[in-house]
């Protein structure tokens, strides 16, 4: 039994490491164009080895899970098509018996992936930003980034969901009180065009069929006490702030680790003081649905483990590409429920951080009847 398990063991792990190092490598081919974008501005080569190096926890998110899910659909295909399945049943092994030894590392995998999701990659990649965040200097329009409120000009605070080029999408701004922070007007628009005067050190954002509220000060929450107004085409103009090299710069929600999402959900008035209920809850919303997500790719390799057996066993064939096939097939089932969470994501009242649990809960229980119904 046990030079049996070291014997389908070993077969998976050359698979699982084949697989992993060619998914990590193409889907490092992204940041090519950023280390490109770096070395052409002068920036030591060093620099872009770190870059390299903080990115991998961020790729193996997602190349662990893909490369369980390819490694087992291979293996247990080959089993399947050359009899050595029937053969070790026949031995009077039971299926799990004999998947055993791959569900304990598919286990031990998902408790790296967790904590690699959690802590490691969110460090990983605020460290990044931190290391590339002089290579943006002289750049105002990059200082708007996307899903994050940013404080960063005076007496204001501004919500960007989507931006591409000088095109921004989904936009709230909110004018504040300089002395005591509060709101005294908000802006919203669907879509913006952001211009930037060199000669004047100033960022005009164009918003394009605003709708504007002003909360009455002393109740903001009071929907009959604000008034509404709207504009075709409505300026904000901002001053940019002074460059200081030696702050670093503000963590994003993919930045922070699972427990400062939580820190950041358990005092969300103190963080965001500022903010109107609605925007409170969206931003809370969003924040439930970043940590789901984190544990969800967390269990994948466990869930793709258990996928992937009957699956594999059931193809029947030893040509790879039907293992190919049917991994895209189940990879893209499962981080499709990941879209449709951000797609929802403001609106929290339809709690969007349970739609990827759904597929965790059919991939898993559907794979262990599967399994069972093999057996």
């Amino acid at each position: 039994m046990r030079k049996l398990e070291t014997y389908i063991l070993k077969d998976f792990l050359l698979l699982f490491v084949g697989a992993l190092f060619i998914i990590t490598f193409i889907m490092s081919l992204g940041a090519l164009y950023r280390a490109v974008d770096i070395i052409s501005r002068g920036i030591d080569i060093a620099v872009v080895g770190q870059f390299f190096i903080n990115n991998i926890p961020y790729l193996l998110s997602y190349t662990l899970p893909m490369s369980v899910l390819f490694a087992t659909l291979l293996l247990f295909g080959r089993l399947s098509a050359e009899s050595e399945l029937v053969a070790m049943r026949s031995g009077g092994l039971s299926l799990f018996q004999i998947a055993a030894p791959l569900l304990g590392f598919a286990i031990l995998l998902s408790v790296f992936s967790l904590y690699n999701n959690s802590f490691l990659y969110p460090q990983q990649r605020y460290e990044n930003r931190v290391l590339l965040s002089n290579v943006d200097v002289g750049d105002p329009l990059k200082l708007l980034d996307e899903g994050r409120f940013i404080r960063d000009f005076p007496g204001y605070m501004i919500y960007v969901k989507k931006k591409q080029g000088r095109q921004v999408e989904d936009l709230i701004v909110y004018e504040l009180n300089a002395a005591s922070g509060a709101i005294e007007r908000s802006i919203q628009s669907e879509s913006g065009v952001m211009h930037f005067n060199e000669a004047t050190g100033e960022l005009r954002i164009d918003l394009y069929d605003a709708r504007i509220e002003m909360p009455h000060p002393d109740e903001p929450d009071n929907a009959a006490r604000t008034r509404y107004l709207s504009a075709k085409l409505f300026p904000v103009r901002l001053e940019i702030p002074q460059a200081d090299t030696e702050e670093a710069p503000a963590k994003r929600r993919r930045d922070m680790t699972l427990p400062e999402m939580w820190h950041a959900v358990r005092h969300v008035e103190q963080t965001q003081g500022a903010l109107l209920a609605r925007e409170r809850d969206v931003y809370v919303g969003s924040l439930w649905v970043r940590m789901h997500q984190r544990l969800y790719m967390g269990v994948a390799p466990l869930t793709f483990m258990l996928v992937g057996i009957p699956l594999g066993i059931r193809s029947h064939r030893r040509e790879s590409s039907v293992g190919m096939l049917l991994s895209l097939a189940v990879l893209f089932v499962y981080y499709l429920l990941i879209l449709l969470a951000d797609a929802f994501e403001h609106r929290p009242e339809w709690m969007p951080w349970l739609i990827p649990w759904a597929g965790v809960l059919l991939a898993q229980v559907g794979g262990l009847i599967a399994l069972r119904r093999l057996n």
